[in-house]
C-alpha cells in the first residue's frame, strides 16, 4: 500500500539568519526532568516485566507523574531536608493478564527509586523522598486497540501527531554540548555542582547569551567565597566550551538572581530545587530531542512514560526526529528540514494519515534532486516503524 508522504520545499530564510533564536534545556536534576525520567524508567521496567512474563508488552502509560517540592534548610557546609519531596506515580498499567497478577505498583516504585539513586548521590531516598503509586488500568477501548497489534503492525491509540527537525542549529548544539560537559566533565571534578541546571540560550544576530541556573550542593561549599569561586569557574568553563562551536560572540551569566552581599544564593542540600519550592510534571520540560525550541515546530505531547508500542505521542515524535536526522546525514544539500507525522486512532502506525516532509534546500540545490531521496528515507522508516519500539525498550533513545 502506498503511503501518504508529501515532500515540499520551504519558502523561508534559514533559522541561522533570523535575528532572534531562543533555545532552552532543563537538565536531568530539574523537577520537570525528574518527572520525565521517573515516568520513562517505570515504562521501561514494565515493558521488561511484561516481556519476561508473557513475551509481549502489555498496555500501559505512565506519563502523568508529579514531583511536589519539599522543604529544606540549606547552609554552607551542609544543611538538611526538613519536609520530604513527594512523588506521585500515576497513569495506567495492565495489572492482570491470563489470570496472572502483575506487581505493577511494586515494579513502578522500584524503578523510580532506582532512577533517583542513579541520578543523585546526595539524596537520601529513605528520608528525603515519599512516593505514592496510584497506577490504574486503561479504558476498555484503548486496551482493545492495543491488543490488535499482537503479531501485526500496531494500531494507533490516538489521533495525534509527532514533529521532528534537523539539523540542530549552532545554539542548539552549544546548549547540548554545555549540558553534556557539565554532567560528564565538570561535576565529577566539582561535586558541588548540582544536577538541577537550566540552560537558556538567546542568539541576537551574532551574539549568543547563555543564562545558566545551577544548584550548588551545600555540603561541598564552605562559604560565600567558595560559592563565588564556583560561579566564576562555571562561567569560565561554559564560555570555553561554547566558543569551540561558534565564531559568534558568547556571553555567559550564571545564577543571576544571587545576592552575594546578603548571601542569598542558589544553595541546596541535595542538588535539586525539588527539595524546596519547585514542582515538576511529566511533559512540561524538554521535547524528545532534549531541548525546548520555540523557533521550531514542536509537539506538546509528553514523550516520556507513554507505551512504546502504539502511543503516537511517543512513537511519532521519536520517529520524526530520527527521520529528519537520517535525511540530513544521507542527503547532500539540505539546509533545514521538518517532519510532521499525523495518525488516526485505530489505524496501523506504519500508515499515517499524513507524513509531511518540509525541506529548505541549500543555495543552488534543486528541490527535485532532494525530493525522491527524502521520500525514500521517510518510507523506509515507516516500513520499519517497530524499530523505534525496540530502541526505546533497550534505552537507546532519549525521550527528554
Amino acid at each position: 500500500m502506498k503511503r501518504n508522504i508529501k515532500v515540499e520545499a520551504l519558502d523561508q530564510i534559514p533559522l541561522e539568519k533570523e535575528q532572534i533564536e531562543l533555545v532552552e534545556r532543563k537538565c536531568l536534576g530539574h523537577p520537570d526532568s525528574i518527572a520525565d525520567g521517573i515516568a520513562e524508567a517505570i515504562s521501561r521496567a514494565l515493558c521488561k516485566e511484561y516481556l519476561e512474563e508473557f513475551g509481549a508488552v502489555l498496555h500501559h502509560n505512565t506519563d502523568q507523574g508529579e514531583v511536589v517540592a519539599g522543604e529544606s534548610m540549606p547552609k554552607f557546609g551542609g544543611g538538611k531536608v526538613i519536609r520530604p519531596i513527594f512523588i506521585l506515580i500515576d497513569g495506567r498499567a495492565t495489572k492482570r493478564f491470563k489470570d496472572v497478577s502483575i506487581a505493577t505498583d511494586a515494579i513502578a516504585i522500584e524503578a523510580a527509586r532506582s532512577y533517583l539513586r542513579s541520578l543523585f548521590s546526595t539524596l537520601n531516598l529513605e528520608r528525603d523522598v515519599i512516593m505514592d503509586c496510584r497506577l490504574g488500568t486503561g479504558s476498555t477501548d484503548l486496551r482493545d486497540v492495543f491488543k490488535l497489534h499482537q503479531g501485526k503492525i500496531p494500531r494507533a491509540n490516538d489521533t495525534s501527531f509527532g514533529v521532528g527537525h534537523a539539523p540542530f542549529s549552532e545554539v542548539e548544539n552549544i546548549i547540548m554540548g554545555v549540558s553534556d560537559f557539565i554532567d560528564d566533565k565538570l561535576r565529577p571534578k566539582y561535586p558541588a555542582i548540582g544536577q538541577d541546571i537550566k540552560i537558556m540560550g538567546l542568539r541576537d544576530r551574532d551574539t549568543i547569551i547563555l543564562t545558566i541556573a545551577c544548584a550548588i550542593v551545600d555540603k561541598y561549599c564552605a562559604d560565600i567565597h567558595q560559592y563565588s569561586e564556583y560561579m566564576a569557574r562555571l562561567a569560565e568553563q561554559i564560555e570555553k566550551v561554547a566558543k569551540k562551536s561558534t565564531k559568534r560572540k558568547v556571553i555567559v551569566h550564571v545564577n543571576t538572581a544571587d545576592d552575594i552581599k546578603n548571601q542569598s544564593v542558589y544553595l541546596t542540600v541535595t542538588g535539586t530545587s525539588a527539595e524546596m519550592g519547585d514542582d515538576g510534571s511529566v511533559g512540561r520540560g524538554n521535547r524528545c530531542n532534549g531541548l525546548i525550541t520555540p523557533n521550531r515546530p514542536m509537539s506538546m505531547e509528553a514523550t516520556s512514560g507513554k507505551n512504546p508500542i502504539n502511543h503516537i505521542g511517543k512513537i511519532y515524535n521519536l520517529l520524526s526526529t530520527q527521520m529528519a536526522n537520517d535525511c540530513v546525514a544521507k542527503i547532500d544539500g539540505i539546509e533545514e528540514m521538518y517532519i510532521r507525522l499525523l495518525s488516526q486512532i485505530g489505524k496501523p502506525i506504519d500508515l499515517p494519515l499524513m507524513a509531511s516532509a518540509q525541506v529548505l534546500p541549500k543555495s543552488g540545490v534543486s528541490m527535485q534532486k532532494i525530493k525522491g531521496d527524502v521520500e525514500g528515507i521517510v518510507d523506509d522508516w515507516l516500513e520499519n516503524v517497530t524499530s523505534i519500539t525496540e530502541k526505546v525498550i533497550c534505552g537507546e533513545l532519549k525521550t527528554f
